[in-house]
């Protein structure tokens, strides 16, 4: 019943049913009271069509669906009846009248609103319900009772067994019924304020169902003769039958949005539609939409909060940082209905109540779904952050340079001018103050390749690694295949693998005293690849902080690539950075 074409067929053929029966038996032209029968018949199937088809994960739809099926061939076997056609085909039929009076009175009140019981307290009515449905069908089509055939013959043993069976698989059903209505009272009073108007329609339709079943049983009498006088009551007894629950589950969808399902006017031309929550597809689609308008790490956790709220229609929806950080999308007034991690324990997810009632399984799976493109989110929204906090820890780190350096070194110098010009300097100093303008030249070199080497944009990243390891104080080999030092890559994957071998290396010298350092440098599958060795002290990569190599590895992660760091005390350590190129 999961599929639009399976559902659409039984609504239709349930529909055609109903009304084929009610016409066959009155025949045409057909009295007004007829036709009134028909259109409050087709409530029942066109909404179970429609709970199947928009929210197929619950079992509501289908339950609503198959007792419309049953109360349409049931139908059309009373109109075949009529028309004398045979018992053969009248019988099977007319007994299935028996499990849709089962369903209506016990599994559709019983199982509202998502097809599941309340609780597992429930299964022994649900299961002596079933066994009592069973028992009374089976007793109907032993029975062979045809409404319009000839009275049968004498009654037989087998006859008034067969008929004390039917009967106590009846009274059964019903007294399961009133069970299940002062069970749906109890929900009823115990509900939250969001869900009671819901409740209060079910209580009523199910009333209303049962009230009709009364003014059956009394209009029929026991004889065709009592059911001819009694017309009008038994009329307004299966009307209130066929037409009460589904009038009332109605109600309580719309008027009090049960299941998420709303109308509303769509576009400029006025029309209505059924309008659900968004699936997690659609959520996740707008999330994207929303999370590419920008790259501000706030402003895009903000999005992130806003989807959430919106996708599940929540009052508000906030999310949580490792760090502490909070953004909240709407007014948080209250605590949070529920609360998720993030995959990856980057953050929490936290959402405030619904408005339509409270959060259900079915919010819950959404929200589970969003948590993974969630937690993308909060790692791009922190990579952006380590990127921007590292470009300004660079950028102070050159303004330091020049101050204490450079600038430093040419005041110095001017003033060495300016002395020399007022006191007619000699050869000796002119000399001093050529080799002081030199250095400070080779220190604004130095200062200038830190930024970005002149080898790296002249012979490329493997020319620029060699030069960089060449004034190395231990021995260094750096290996590359020969069609590697003829490529050249993008400025962005050059200079992310030059920094990350420079970082490598002075880590290296630093913390490690190696003899021997190993650079290779390789393209394989279309990753760029750097590993750089040393057989120096080691450590360990659970304790060490990483400092300079974290905000590369985020460097490298903004282009599509990684780095990894092997080490263990007293093994050296190795470095491995990729970045993905093309060819």
């Amino acid at each position: 019943m999961s599929s639009r074409p399976l559902a659409g067929l039984t609504a239709l053929t349930a529909a055609a049913t109903a009304t084929t029966g009610a016409l066959l038996e009155s025949g045409l032209p057909a009295p007004a009271t007829q036709w009134v029968y028909v259109v409050i018949a087709l409530p029942l199937p066109a909404l179970g069509w429609l709970l199947t088809v928009r929210r197929p994960e619950l079992r509501y739809g289908p339950l609503l669906l198959t007792a419309a099926l049953l109360f349409g061939l049931g139908g059309l076997g009373v109109g075949l009846a009529a028309r004398g056609a045979p018992d053969l085909l009248v019988v099977p039929l007319t007994a299935l009248y028996a499990p849709f009076y089962a369903l209506t009175w016990v599994f559709v009140p019983l199982l509202f609103p998502d097809g599941r019981l309340p609780s597992r307290r429930w299964r022994p009515v649900a299961w002596i319900s079933a066994a009592a449905l069973v028992v009374h069908t089976a007793g109907t089509v032993l029975m062979a009772e045809n409404p319009y055939g000839p009275p049968g013959g004498p009654t037989t043993p087998l006859d008034l067994a067969v008929g004390l069976v039917q009967a106590a698989g009846q009274l059964v059903v019903i007294i399961m019924a009133v069970v299940v209505f002062c069970g749906l009272v109890v929900r009823w009073r115990r509900s939250a304020p969001g869900e009671r108007g819901q409740y209060a329609w079910i209580v009523g339709g199910t009333a209303a169902t049962l009230a009709g079943v009364v003014a059956l049983f009394f209009g029929l009498g026991g004889s065709l003769g009592a059911h001819e006088q009694a017309w009008p009551v038994i009329m307004v007894g299966m009307l209130a039958i066929v037409g009460a629950l589904p009038a009332a589950i109605t109600v309580a969808i719309f008027r009090h949005r049960l299941l998420d399902v709303r109308v509303g006017i769509r576009g400029s031309r006025l029309h209505l539609v059924f309008d659900l929550r968004p699936t997690a597809d659609e959520v996740l689609s707008d999330l994207g939409t929303a999370l590419a308008g920008t790259s501000e790490p706030v402003e895009q956790l903000g999005r992130l909060a806003a989807a959430i709220r919106a996708g599940l229609d929540l009052r508000w929806a906030a999310v949580t940082l490792a760090d502490g950080t909070r953004v909240v999308a709407g007014e948080e007034d209250g605590p949070a209905a529920l609360e998720l991690p993030v995959p990856g324990d980057l953050g929490r997810i936290a959402c405030g109540p619904r408005d339509g009632g409270p959060l259900t399984r079915t919010d819950r799976r959404l929200l589970e779904a969003l948590a993974v493109p969630a937690g993308l989110a909060i790692q791009s929204a922190g990579l952006v952050t380590r990127l921007v906090n590292a470009q300004e820890a660079e950028r102070r780190r050159i303004e330091r340079n020049i101050h204490d350096g450079v600038q430093q070194q040419l005041v110095a110098l001017i003033a060495g001018l300016e002395l020399a010009r007022a006191t007619g300097a000699g050869p000796d100093m002119l000399t001093h103050l050529r080799e002081q303008a030199r250095q400070t030249l080779d220190d604004l070199r130095e200062l200038a390749a830190g930024i970005h080497p002149s080898s790296l944009s002249q012979g490329g990243l493997v020319e620029a690694v060699e030069e960089r390891c060449s004034r190395l104080p231990v021995r260094t080999t750096v290996s590359a295949p020969p069609p590697l030092r003829a490529r050249r890559f993008t400025d962005e994957v050059e200079g992310a693998m030059y920094f990350t071998v420079s970082e490598g290396v002075a880590n290296a010298l630093k913390h490690a005293e190696p003899g021997h350092i190993d650079v290779r440098l390789s393209q394989d599958d279309g990753r760029l690849r750097a590993i750089v060795a040393d057989d120096g002290a080691g450590f360990d990569p659970r304790t060490a902080a990483r400092r300079g190599l974290a905000t590369l590895a985020d460097r490298l992660d903004a282009l599509g690539g990684g780095l990894t760091v092997d080490s263990e005390p007293g093994k050296g350590t190795r470095m491995d950075a990729w970045v993905p190129v093309d060819g």
